[in-house]
């Protein structure tokens, strides 16, 4: 298992053999060092903390203005779009985009993720960690384990029951069960807080993560139950949780399903860390509001390329990225926003299917 103090961008690394015994990546790291694209924006990043900040005061004023009322729950909807954000620059710090000072960066996270979010940072870390090391490997990256879901169809034998019945209408259910993703990042980061084999290395990084956690759902239930009535605060807190987990399925969602799998390909051995990201990362087109709403990531090739990388630059990357993938024929996939959907949720319903036909 990585350590889950490791810095999320060490994939940045040119020594990865590639096909022919040389290195695929080397030029395309060189000539995105040329052009500065992996200096820190730490200005950029600043204004938008600031603002993200800002909207969260916003957000606590209305409340408390409003009082208990139900135009109060119109509140949720900025607040999940705000906490998106959040989740967006907890990322972005676990990746040392932000700052290549590690406890700053460090401190940056455990803001974003463990107090206003409420979703522990060393357990994220550790999952993204394996994921960025070995994306869409069946056996290795933890987003495709299966689970509620499953990518793979040796992974929808057998099941039957509940699990059977989720397995053949996945593609139908896969954005309704996003909603409960806010949620569930809260409830997996307190399972590893109380697990002997979480990925916390001292008793003190356990500690901090659970005040810190402990912070996030104390002050928000008083927020919420201080400003409206208990029926009122539980839709709130319903309606907001729901949003969020919708809005940061659609920005994980089409980034690798239905792409190449490592595991089931017979030359994968070969992929060197070029051909490891590029072929099992899809892009999305678009253009500012594209890149707000997903929070970069749909800049997903050059994302896990370069992971360290600062948000702003990946549309600057992206041109020499695909320019070198032509070069060397690898192919540099890229849709529109909808299309990207159709696709990851097609492969979903494909892997249904022989359960649906055995039914």
């Amino acid at each position: 298992m990585p350590q889950a103090t490791a810095t999320l961008a060490a994939p940045d690394r040119s020594t990865t053999p590639g096909r022919g015994g040389g290195s695929e990546f080397t030029p395309l790291l060189r000539a995105v060092k040329e052009r500065g694209l992996l200096e820190r924006r730490v200005g950029w990043y600043a204004r938008g903390i600031a603002v993200n900040l800002l909207g969260l005061t916003a957000v606590v004023a209305g409340l408390v203005l409003l009082g208990p009322s139900w135009w109060a729950l119109l509140l949720a909807v900025p607040l999940a779009l705000l906490s998106a954000r959040i989740a967006f620059v907890g990322h972005d710090a676990g990746h040392a985009q932000i700052t290549d000072d590690r406890r700053l960066g460090r401190a940056l996270q455990l803001l974003h993720a463990n107090l206003l979010l409420g979703m522990s940072r060393e357990w994220w870390n550790d999952k993204h960690n394996r994921h960025h090391a070995h994306p869409n490997h069946l056996d290795k990256d933890p987003d495709v384990a299966a689970d509620i879901l499953v990518f793979a169809r040796h992974q929808a034998e057998g099941r039957d029951g509940l699990r059977g019945w989720l397995t053949r209408h996945q593609a139908w259910l896969f954005f309704p069960l996003t909603t409960l993703e806010g949620i569930a990042l809260k409830v997996y980061g307190f399972q590893a807080l109380f697990s002997a084999e979480g990925p916390f290395r001292t008793r003190r990084e356990r500690l901090v993560e659970g005040a810190l956690l402990l912070a996030h759902v104390t002050g928000y239930a008083t927020l919420l139950l201080s400003t409206l009535t208990p029926g009122q605060a539980l839709l709130f807190a319903l309606i907001h949780q729901m949003l969020l987990g919708l809005h940061l399925g659609m920005a994980f969602a089409p980034n690798h399903k239905g792409m190449e799998m490592p595991d089931a390909h017979p030359d994968s051995a070969a992929w060197g860390h070029l051909r490891r990201q590029v072929l099992t990362s899809r892009n999305i087109r678009g253009g500012a509001l594209t890149d707000w709403f997903l929070g970069g990531l749909n800049y997903q090739i050059e994302h896990h390329l370069f992971p360290s990388m600062p948000r702003p630059h990946l549309r600057l990357a992206q041109p020499v990225v695909r320019a070198h993938c032509r070069t060397l024929g690898i192919p540099y996939t890229e849709t529109g926003f909808v299309e990207s959907y159709r696709q990851a949720l097609g492969h979903l319903h494909e892997v249904g299917e022989p359960l649906r036909t055995a039914a």
